[in-house]
């Protein structure tokens, strides 16, 4: 007994002197303690809030576009939905396999895993990508590294969605230090983006970690766009809802049909010029902050908002739903919303070796070895987590000076050369490479893209959907005036094909 109790004092001491010494070594820094349970009861509300929000969205992604989902549209909701998306449409949950492979290689090499560990991670995945993530996984296999294979030169995606739904992870492991997210997101979310696009990731997972010390949505809103430069459009966009918001608080439609006013004017994604598909990162974060907003911290609410504001209406609710599981707790999220999640927190997600409560441990894992390398401080039953402010990051802008002003179609398979003449300083030309009908095997044509008679650029187009490039080639930032573009197919084969959909045309705009 006196040797048990010896070894808690000593015990005591050296966690008293190890808190004393790390306050001296940060005089006049706040530091705001709280228990290791609720640490990890919020964590396991943030993972389980994507994973509500993903299923309630499922069946509307993308089925309103330019319009809302009116009030009298039922959105189902049942104690086995969870389950029967998992085994059914395990594609749904890329909002979660994605965040689970940096996860993994967080797991795997540490907190301070280089650049390169999570892009080939990515790239090599067994799973399908689309828009940012396809762009870059196609550049990271033909040998183009992170941060260039999501800068806008390279990717024409990069204000898209794509690290907005997949930087929870750096949040949710870093509880209360948003400039240790921001520092988390600025290594991985330039794989896939540049600009809007990465500020999306970084926005939501400032929310994330606020939301560890914080309950009031409206402050951890308007304090989490503190890391964002108010130059960018980002920021004036998600200001601009702020604002709104303040002018109809009671009308949630209002601000909605603001923000399509402004705000929906596509110029990056060429899946979404002149059309009515809208999947740019600056567009639904700003539907996210609508549901968040109005929802005004019920869960129900936030959601419905989230989702009804339309576009990537799984994705939105998903982030919405998570941020708003880390103000609850896993323990207060409403039972009505975790009808069927103890059904599946033991399933693997598709792709992964890893399940819910395996992500709930890890994660929890990951937050106390972020909070030890910030200065934190980590007891048996507490952890001392240090508040700083906030700091911005850097200013960068996708697509400056570039403006769609053309969409011409094509709907042609070219089997050796094609030519085509454009009036701006940019273009895309869309399509895709394929098999024949009835070919299994798969091809790898070798293309150049001439410009003015001069290479452009040499690639490899695969017919293999996972590892497709994207568009087929583009350029932008040419000299004001006509130039010749022309494709040539180096090596034909009579089993497959190169299909042309379209190309856009850009120019300055006026």
């Amino acid at each position: 007994m006196m040797n048990t109790l010896f070894k808690v004092a000593v015990f005591l001491l050296a966690t008293s002197s190890e808190l004393i010494a790390k306050v001296m070594d940060h005089p006049g820094r706040e530091e705001v303690t709280i228990d290791r349970a609720k640490l990890l009861d919020k964590i396991k509300g943030g993972w389980a809030g994507q994973t509500i929000g993903v299923s309630f969205g499922s069946y509307t992604e993308f089925r309103h576009n330019g319009t809302f989902i009116q009030d009298y549209q039922p959105i189902p909701w049942s104690d086995g939905q969870i389950k029967k998306l998992m085994l059914e449409w395990p594609d749904l949950y890329d909002d979660i396999y994605m965040d689970l492979t940096f996860v993994d290689v967080i797991e795997r090499y540490g907190i301070e895993a280089p650049v390169d560990s999570f892009a080939h991670a990515f790239a090599n995945a067994g799973y399908n990508l689309w828009h940012a993530n396809q762009a870059a996984r196609y550049n990271i296999l033909n040998g183009l590294k992170a941060p260039e294979s999501g800068h806008w030169l390279n990717n024409p995606h990069a204000d898209d969605i794509d690290f907005q739904i997949e930087a929870d992870f750096a949040g949710l492991m870093s509880p209360g230090m948003p400039n240790a997210a921001s520092a988390l997101s600025d290594k991985v979310g330039h794989i896939m983006n540049y600009g809007d696009g990465w500020y999306g990731g970084v926005y939501m997972g400032a929310m994330y970690a606020l939301a560890f010390l914080h309950d009031d949505v409206d402050f951890i809103v308007k304090e989490a766009l503190k890391t964002i430069p108010v130059e960018s459009s980002f920021y004036q966009c998600l200001a601009d809802v702020i604002r709104w918001h303040d002018q109809y608080p009671d009308d949630w439609k209002k601000t909605w049909f603001e923000i399509q006013r402004k705000w929906t004017e596509e110029v990056g994604c060429p899946e979404g010029i002149f059309a009515p598909l809208d999947i740019d990162a600056k567009v639904n974060a700003a539907y996210v902050v609508l549901g968040l907003l109005y929802g005004k911290g019920d869960f129900t609410k936030t959601l419905e908002i989230s989702t009804r504001a339309g576009q990537d209406s799984d994705c939105n609710p998903s982030s919405a739903a998570g941020v708003l599981g880390t103000i609850y707790g896993y323990n207060k999220i409403p039972d009505f919303w975790k009808k069927g999640l103890r059904d599946v927190e033991d399933m693997d997600f598709k792709y992964t070796r890893m399940s819910l409560n395996k992500v709930y441990d890890i994660s929890y894992k990951h937050a106390l070895e972020m909070l030890r390398k910030n200065g934190g401080v980590v007891t048996p039953t507490q952890v001392r987590i240090p508040v700083e402010p906030i700091k911005t990051v850097k200013l960068e802008q996708s697509f400056e000076g570039v403006y769609p002003i053309a969409k011409q179609s094509i709907n042609q398979s070219i089997s050796d050369e094609f030519s085509f003449e454009v009036e701006g300083t940019g273009f895309v030309l869309r399509g895709a490479a394929n098999r024949n009908v009835g070919v299994a095997a798969d091809y790898v044509f070798d293309a150049e893209c001439y410009i003015d008679g001069k290479l452009m650029e040499r690639a490899k187009l695969p017919t293999a959907y996972r590892t497709r490039r994207y568009e087929l080639f583009w350029k932008y930032q040419l000299p004001t005036g006509k130039h010749q573009v022309r494709v040539r197919i180096k090596n034909p084969s009579d089993k497959h094909h190169v299909q042309a959909w379209d190309y856009i045309v850009y120019n300055e705009r006026d």
